[in-house]
């Protein structure tokens, strides 16, 4: 039988193959079984404490086995997990506990400030694990009235259950909980899985953060349906991850632009030999035709490029076999169905570009608790509004040609103008400030500010606008280019004109 939620593909593989390798960190390896064990005991601990199915659950803490096992057992007894990215600070945190009505949180020694901080009346409790799986038992042991000795509970979760509230920043400037559920992540890992060829005797090396839909939905599930083995490392640092392409055991590596030209100026054109290395997938912004040709020179494989994003997983994908054509992004994915339609109509586009717009098993049924934004998001006849604008050549390869709403993806994260121009209005002396996104050969795209200084208000200066915006936002959203300008762009209408300070910031720079 098809497992029809997360956990239970972990046990399967658990209870037909038990030794079968899962997970390497750091001088650490676990099998299926070893792992499955520490799975159910966190979700004894859970169930003990009073975690009940629909119950949500965030977590706050960084790439280490820890994590996967609080996601797990969080799901096996029902529960909804919220990712929440570790460069949150206290207000953009707080938001997303008090949005989701979460009731426990799961962080690590280099989270407890912000979380405690950013704690809401709903939250129970916060269980600090240090990444340690042996050490951590004593903390899911503390959480449960009964010491967490119970044996673990039935998996709750279900093929229709909701699996997670992962958000997204809105045009709006606050961040949006977009609903996924076990079905959705199947659904869309199974679908990769057979457009990639995935396998049990496959590897992947995982330096993707796990808070965001690339690392976990796309990295860890594709291994985990798949019965499938990774190696996860805590971040992504350059030299290492090209010693273990070299020497390891990965044959899959899936990372964003910004990586693969920090690989590139990590080998300096030294000779290397990937033998294991079969696929290199890039995705969450867009990738230079010169960096794909150069990392095709350095390790002998062309970059799959791909296309998705927190609300649909994964949508379109060049293909594994036969031509996978620069600066596209691919077909639709099996059991996508993707159109190009009018900006002003949003009806069926005939021919050049449009929004794209989609539907499929992965796609989400809406945003939690907000059902303006979830009926924006659908047209009348139930296609998902993407955002992204596109075109389809006449093999049907999708090329994105720019953004319907002001996203800057910034080395492979998501920063809305708005939010960042909330934090930097908020500094006494600012009069207004419009963010927009600059080409950046590392990045993508770097944040750029435009700040109208009030002459009778306090000194601002570059220094302490980039001091503030540390305070109030992850350090991705902090403008890299600050400009002091006389007056922004304006219509008739008094809308900042974007595209005319975009061009205007380029040329001073």
């Amino acid at each position: 039988m098809t497992p029809d939620s997360l956990p239970r593909a972990l046990a399967d593989v658990a209870e037909r193959h038990p030794g079968r390798h899962l997970l390497s960190f750091e001088g650490s390896a676990f099998t299926y079984a070893s792992f499955a064990a520490r799975v159910g005991a966190a979700a004894a601990a859970l169930h003990g404490w009073g975690l009940r199915p629909g119950d949500r659950v965030a977590l706050y803490l960084g790439n280490t086995p820890s994590y996967l096992v609080a996601y797990l057992a969080a799901l096996w007894c029902g529960a909804v997990v919220v990712p929440a990215n570790t460069r949150y600070r206290e207000s953009e945190l707080g938001h997303m506990l008090r949005d989701a009505g979460v009731r426990l949180v799961v962080t690590d020694p280099d989270g407890g400030a912000v979380v405690a901080a950013a704690t809401t009346p709903t939250v129970g409790a916060v269980v600090t694990l240090t990444g340690s799986l042996d050490e951590d038992r004593h903390a899911w042991a503390e959480l449960s009235p009964n010491g967490g000795a119970t044996r673990p509970p039935a998996i709750a979760a279900r093929h229709d259950a909701l699996a997670l509230i992962a958000y997204t920043s809105g045009t709006t400037g606050r961040s949006k909980g977009a609903m996924l559920t076990h079905g959705n992540l199947l659904a869309s890992a199974r679908a990769v899985g057979r457009a990639w060829r995935w396998a049990a005797d496959d590897h992947l090396l995982l330096t993707l953060p796990l808070f965001h839909i690339h690392g976990l939905g796309v990295g860890f599930h594709g291994a985990l349906v798949h019965g499938a083995a990774l190696t996860l490392h805590r971040r992504f640092e350059a030299a290492a991850v090209l010693a273990a392409l070299a020497d390891g055991p990965a044959t899959l590596f899936f990372g964003v632009p910004t990586m693969y030209g920090r690989l590139l100026r990590e080998a300096d054109d030294r000779p290397r030999e990937f033998r294991r290395l079969r696929l290199l997938v890039s995705g969450s912004a867009p990738l230079a035709v010169d960096t794909l040709e150069r990392v095709e020179r350095l390790f002998g494989q062309r970059i799959l490029e791909r296309y998705g994003m927190t609300e649909t997983v994964m949508l379109t994908g060049n293909p594994y076999a036969g031509r996978r054509k620069a600066g596209t992004v691919g077909v639709p994915f099996e059991g996508v169905e993707l159109r190009l339609a009018g900006a002003a109509t949003g009806a069926g586009s005939s021919g050049g570009a449009g929004e794209v717009q989609v539907r499929g098993p992965s796609v989400t049924s809406g945003y939690w608790n907000d059902p303006d934004a979830t009926a924006a998001a659908f047209t009348s006849d139930g296609w998902f509004r993407t955002g992204d604008l596109g075109v389809l050549d006449a093999d049907g390869y999708l090329t994105l040609s720019g953004r319907a709403r002001e996203l800057i993806i910034s080395g492979g994260f998501n920063v809305y103008p708005r939010e960042v121009e909330e934090a930097i209005a908020a500094l006494p002396g600012v009069r207004e400030v419009a963010v927009v996104g600059l080409p950046d050969p590392d990045l993508g795209e770097r944040v750029a500010a435009a700040i109208v200084v009030a002459p009778e208000g306090p000194e601002v200066d570059e220094a302490g606008v980039t001091a503030h915006c540390q305070r109030r936002l992850a350090g991705f959203k902090a403008p890299r280019t600050i400009a002091f300008v006389d007056e922004l762009p304006r219509n008739a209408m008094g809308k900042v004109l974007r595209h005319d300070l975009r061009d205007h910031l380029l040329a001073a720079t």
